[in-house]
């Protein structure tokens, strides 16, 4: 039994290979290789700004409900 990645075959994976370097040369392969590798950080960097911001505010939001618990608790 083989190994699919993503539903596609060993064969699949050969031809798709084949048709990019002959579409972009061996020469061009690593830059855009470094290219996708600087949009793959970015969007991550991204993500994890805003995961940071909504983290960030939702504990702002529950210290003020926790102040405001206790307010009415006096």
């Amino acid at each position: 039994m083989t190994e699919h990645l993503l539903f596609i075959s060993t064969q699949e994976i050969f031809v798709i290979l084949i048709i990019v370097v002959m579409l972009f040369g061996s020469k061009k392969i690593p830059e855009l290789a470094r290219g996708l590798g600087k949009g793959i950080r970015e969007l991550k960097d991204a993500s994890n700004d805003i995961r940071r911001e909504i983290q960030s505010s939702a504990d702002e939001i529950k210290k003020e409900a926790q102040k405001i618990d206790k307010d009415l608790k006096k």
